[in-house]
């Protein structure tokens, strides 16, 4: 199968995560990226923010139509972001492919782990933003996202759940907007790295991505979030495992 066909299947499953669940899409990019379509660990990283910025931007759009972005808590949550992720693209081409790669797995199995537990809380209404608390957790959220290429989605719903208290379709919606401001910085501090990409790949692989978000958003409309978040889960857990064994070997 053609690299180009490749790409165009991978970002399509990639913007259909990203869409329906607003978060997990580079979770699927960087190891299609990688195994797929022969990038190295540095080269997935800084493509699947590429990827996550378009195609997040995009899907912010139509949430934001929707009403259900929220805005000042975003914005909180992203700013806090800002200066991790930055230093955290500065630093990851330095780091070994190996270690980024196992880096990767583990926190994709974290992710997967926290998807499948049932949440302790469901809000049925936004709770007022705890600035201190949300300080700490976008700060986290963005030094994963500069070292590791993720836009953070997959890590950032639960906690604008648990630690903002925001409703799911809130928190997915307000999720797109951390999602692109953190991917944007990463690939901001990247810019200097010697990494260079092939964009007759990483082009069609974006585009894909984009329409997948957009058939995302529909189907999250009409199967239950949770049974798409357990079939997230399981996928991403496999790959997971699969990424570890590699880096290991």
């Amino acid at each position: 199968m053609s690299a180009l066909v490749l790409g165009l299947l991978a970002g399509g499953v990639t913007g259909l995560a990203l869409g329906a669940l607003g978060g997990g899409g580079s979770v699927l990019a960087v190891p299609a990226l990688m195994y797929l379509l022969g990038f190295t660990p540095a080269a997935a990283a800084t493509a699947s923010l590429v990827v996550v910025a378009v195609t997040s931007a995009t899907a912010l759009a139509a949430h934001a139509r929707d009403g259900t972005v929220r805005w000042r808590a975003g914005a909180l949550f992203a700013g806090a972001g800002l200066l991790p992720a930055a230093v955290g693209g500065a630093v990851s081409g330095r780091l070994p492919p190996g270690l980024l790669t196992g880096a990767f797995a583990v926190i994709a199995a974290l992710a997967a782990l926290r998807m499948l537990r049932p949440s302790a809380t469901v809000r049925h209404h936004d709770v007022p933003v705890r600035p201190g608390q949300v300080v700490r957790a976008g700060a986290g959220l963005g030094a994963v996202t500069g070292v590791l290429g993720v836009g953070g989605g997959f890590l950032a719903v639960p906690a604008l759940v648990n630690v903002v208290g925001l409703r799911m379709r809130a928190a997915v919606g307000t999720s797109l907007l951390v999602i692109s401001v953190n991917s944007v910085v990463a690939l901001a501090a990247r810019a200097g790295s010697a990494v260079s990409l092939d964009w007759t790949t990483v082009g069609p692989f974006a585009a894909a991505a984009i329409l997948g978000a957009w058939d995302g958003k529909r189907l999250a409309g009409k199967v239950s979030g949770g049974t798409l978040q357990r079939i997230f889960a399981h996928v991403l857990l496999a790959v997971a495992v699969f990424m570890l064994a590699d880096a290991v070997v």
